[in-house]
Protein backbone atom coordinates (compact mmCIF):
# COMPACT_ATOMS: atom_id res chain seq x y z
CA UNK A 1 0.00 0.00 0.00
CA UNK A 2 2.79 2.52 1.12
CA UNK A 3 4.49 1.48 -2.47
CA UNK A 4 1.46 2.55 -4.05
CA UNK A 5 0.96 5.76 -2.49
CA UNK A 6 4.67 6.76 -3.33
CA UNK A 7 3.87 5.93 -7.18
CA UNK A 8 0.86 8.24 -7.56
CA UNK A 9 3.32 10.86 -6.19
CA UNK A 10 5.70 9.83 -8.58
CA UNK A 11 3.68 10.02 -11.19
CA UNK A 12 2.28 13.65 -10.68
CA UNK A 13 6.19 14.87 -10.42
CA UNK A 14 6.61 13.14 -13.62
CA UNK A 15 3.63 14.15 -15.51
CA UNK A 16 5.15 17.90 -13.99
CA UNK A 17 8.21 16.77 -15.42
CA UNK A 18 7.24 15.50 -19.14
CA UNK A 19 5.36 19.00 -19.82
CA UNK A 20 8.45 20.95 -19.38
CA UNK A 21 10.48 22.29 -21.63
CA UNK A 22 13.12 19.85 -24.43
CA UNK A 23 16.09 21.50 -22.76
CA UNK A 24 15.30 19.85 -19.31
CA UNK A 25 14.14 17.06 -20.58
CA UNK A 26 11.05 16.26 -21.77
CA UNK A 27 9.50 13.68 -23.98
CA UNK A 28 11.15 13.13 -27.40
CA UNK A 29 9.66 11.61 -30.42
CA UNK A 30 12.81 9.78 -30.72
CA UNK A 31 12.68 8.23 -27.47
CA UNK A 32 16.07 9.76 -26.46
CA UNK A 33 15.77 13.18 -23.87
CA UNK A 34 18.57 15.33 -24.54
CA UNK A 35 22.17 14.51 -23.61
CA UNK A 36 21.31 10.87 -23.38
CA UNK A 37 24.48 9.11 -23.84
CA UNK A 38 22.53 5.59 -24.46
CA UNK A 39 23.02 3.83 -27.71
CA UNK A 40 20.72 4.70 -30.44
CA UNK A 41 19.94 1.77 -32.93
CA UNK A 42 21.66 2.20 -36.43
CA UNK A 43 19.64 1.53 -39.33
CA UNK A 44 22.76 -0.03 -41.25
CA UNK A 45 22.35 -3.49 -42.76
CA UNK A 46 25.06 -5.19 -40.59
CA UNK A 47 23.75 -3.58 -37.35
CA UNK A 48 20.06 -4.20 -37.63
CA UNK A 49 18.79 -5.79 -34.74
CA UNK A 50 17.35 -9.95 -35.42
CA UNK A 51 13.67 -9.51 -34.87
CA UNK A 52 13.29 -12.62 -32.35
CA UNK A 53 16.37 -11.84 -30.72
CA UNK A 54 16.56 -10.78 -26.92
CA UNK A 55 18.34 -7.46 -26.34
CA UNK A 56 20.50 -6.56 -23.57
CA UNK A 57 21.85 -3.47 -21.94
CA UNK A 58 23.51 -2.00 -25.05
CA UNK A 59 20.95 -2.40 -27.23
CA UNK A 60 22.47 -5.74 -29.01
CA UNK A 61 21.70 -9.31 -28.85
CA UNK A 62 21.25 -10.32 -24.99
CA UNK A 63 24.19 -12.54 -23.70
CA UNK A 64 23.65 -15.14 -21.38
CA UNK A 65 24.64 -13.21 -18.15
CA UNK A 66 22.38 -11.49 -15.84
CA UNK A 67 21.28 -7.90 -16.66
CA UNK A 68 22.86 -5.23 -14.36
CA UNK A 69 20.22 -4.63 -11.13
CA UNK A 70 20.08 -0.64 -12.21
CA UNK A 71 16.86 1.48 -13.66
CA UNK A 72 18.71 1.49 -17.00
CA UNK A 73 18.17 -2.15 -17.75
CA UNK A 74 14.76 -2.00 -16.50
CA UNK A 75 13.99 0.37 -19.69
CA UNK A 76 15.92 -1.76 -22.20
CA UNK A 77 14.18 -4.67 -20.71
CA UNK A 78 10.61 -2.75 -21.04
CA UNK A 79 11.25 -1.98 -24.33
CA UNK A 80 11.81 -5.72 -24.97
CA UNK A 81 8.84 -6.39 -23.24
CA UNK A 82 6.99 -4.18 -25.59
CA UNK A 83 8.60 -6.14 -28.50
CA UNK A 84 7.90 -9.36 -27.80
CA UNK A 85 3.94 -7.63 -26.65
CA UNK A 86 3.80 -6.90 -30.50
CA UNK A 87 4.86 -10.14 -31.76
CA UNK A 88 2.76 -12.54 -29.35
CA UNK A 89 -0.79 -10.69 -30.65
CA UNK A 90 0.36 -11.11 -34.20
CA UNK A 91 0.94 -14.58 -33.91
CA UNK A 92 -1.44 -15.60 -31.18
CA UNK A 93 1.43 -17.19 -29.17
CA UNK A 94 2.54 -15.95 -25.75
CA UNK A 95 4.89 -19.03 -25.29
CA UNK A 96 7.67 -16.33 -25.12
CA UNK A 97 6.49 -13.94 -22.51
CA UNK A 98 7.37 -15.15 -19.65
CA UNK A 99 11.31 -14.19 -20.26
CA UNK A 100 9.81 -10.65 -20.34
CA UNK A 101 6.30 -10.63 -18.08
CA UNK A 102 5.24 -12.05 -14.92
CA UNK A 103 2.20 -12.70 -12.86
CA UNK A 104 -0.60 -10.83 -12.80
CA UNK A 105 0.12 -9.22 -16.14
CA UNK A 106 1.40 -12.45 -17.87
CA UNK A 107 -1.76 -14.13 -16.85
CA UNK A 108 -4.00 -11.31 -17.90
CA UNK A 109 -2.39 -10.88 -21.64
CA UNK A 110 -2.38 -14.98 -21.99
CA UNK A 111 -5.92 -15.00 -21.51
CA UNK A 112 -6.56 -11.89 -23.52
CA UNK A 113 -4.50 -13.93 -26.28
CA UNK A 114 -6.71 -16.92 -25.77
CA UNK A 115 -9.98 -15.13 -26.55
CA UNK A 116 -8.24 -13.89 -29.77
CA UNK A 117 -6.99 -16.74 -30.78
CA UNK A 118 -10.98 -18.42 -30.21
CA UNK A 119 -12.24 -15.65 -32.31
CA UNK A 120 -10.24 -16.14 -35.36
CA UNK A 121 -8.38 -13.05 -35.54
CA UNK A 122 -5.35 -11.34 -35.23
CA UNK A 123 -3.49 -8.24 -34.28
CA UNK A 124 -0.89 -6.10 -35.97
CA UNK A 125 -0.03 -2.83 -34.80
CA UNK A 126 3.54 -0.77 -33.82
CA UNK A 127 3.46 1.75 -30.65
CA UNK A 128 6.02 3.99 -30.84
CA UNK A 129 7.28 4.40 -27.11
CA UNK A 130 9.46 6.99 -25.15
CA UNK A 131 9.89 5.18 -21.48
CA UNK A 132 11.04 7.36 -18.34
CA UNK A 133 12.47 6.27 -15.22
CA UNK A 134 9.35 7.22 -12.78
CA UNK A 135 10.96 5.56 -9.29
CA UNK A 136 11.47 2.41 -7.71
CA UNK A 137 13.03 0.91 -4.66
CA UNK A 138 16.08 1.97 -2.72
CA UNK A 139 17.99 -1.31 -4.09
CA UNK A 140 16.79 -1.14 -8.05
CA UNK A 141 14.50 -4.15 -7.41
CA UNK A 142 11.36 -2.41 -8.60
CA UNK A 143 11.60 0.03 -11.37
CA UNK A 144 8.24 2.32 -12.40
CA UNK A 145 8.51 4.00 -15.94
CA UNK A 146 6.22 5.76 -17.39
CA UNK A 147 5.52 6.23 -20.70
CA UNK A 148 3.67 8.27 -23.26
CA UNK A 149 3.42 5.35 -25.81
CA UNK A 150 1.20 6.04 -29.06
CA UNK A 151 -0.30 3.21 -31.42
CA UNK A 152 0.86 4.37 -34.74
CA UNK A 153 -1.90 2.31 -36.66
CA UNK A 154 -3.81 -1.42 -35.44
CA UNK A 155 -5.56 -3.81 -37.64
CA UNK A 156 -7.62 -6.68 -36.79
CA UNK A 157 -6.71 -9.66 -39.58
CA UNK A 158 -8.73 -12.81 -40.37
CA UNK A 159 -6.55 -16.12 -39.26
CA UNK A 160 -8.18 -18.21 -41.82
CA UNK A 161 -8.14 -16.20 -44.24
CA UNK A 162 -5.74 -13.04 -43.84
CA UNK A 163 -8.14 -10.52 -44.92
CA UNK A 164 -7.74 -7.04 -42.97
CA UNK A 165 -11.38 -6.96 -41.34
CA UNK A 166 -10.93 -3.34 -39.18
CA UNK A 167 -7.97 -0.49 -38.54
CA UNK A 168 -7.87 2.43 -35.56
CA UNK A 169 -5.47 4.67 -36.18
CA UNK A 170 -2.95 6.97 -33.42
CA UNK A 171 -3.34 6.86 -29.61
CA UNK A 172 -1.54 7.84 -27.26
CA UNK A 173 -2.06 7.14 -23.99
CA UNK A 174 -0.01 6.74 -20.33
CA UNK A 175 1.57 4.40 -19.31
CA UNK A 176 2.62 2.85 -16.36
CA UNK A 177 4.16 -0.57 -16.08
CA UNK A 178 6.12 -1.90 -12.77
CA UNK A 179 8.83 -3.89 -13.62
CA UNK A 180 10.64 -6.11 -11.21
CA UNK A 181 14.05 -7.75 -11.12
CA UNK A 182 13.58 -11.84 -10.99
CA UNK A 183 16.02 -14.43 -12.20
CA UNK A 184 19.07 -12.10 -13.38
CA UNK A 185 16.39 -9.74 -15.61
CA UNK A 186 14.00 -7.51 -15.13
CA UNK A 187 10.18 -8.28 -16.12
CA UNK A 188 7.00 -6.01 -16.13
CA UNK A 189 4.03 -7.48 -13.40
CA UNK A 190 1.76 -4.54 -13.57
CA UNK A 191 0.91 -1.95 -16.12
CA UNK A 192 -2.03 0.70 -16.03
CA UNK A 193 -3.05 2.79 -18.78
CA UNK A 194 -3.85 6.32 -18.18
CA UNK A 195 -5.46 9.37 -19.82
CA UNK A 196 -4.39 10.84 -23.45
CA UNK A 197 -0.89 12.05 -23.71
Amino acid sequence: MRFRMCVGSLLLASLLTACGSRATGGFHPSGQAQGDDSPVASSSPDTTPQPDAPVNTAGGPASNGPLPRTPQSAVVAYREYQRMYEQAYETNDTSRLDTVAMDPLLSIIEKDVAKIQRQGVFWRFHNVLNPQVQGGSKDDSVVVILDCVRTLGSYRFSARTGKRLAAWRDGSHLYQAVMRYSDGTYKISDATEGRKC
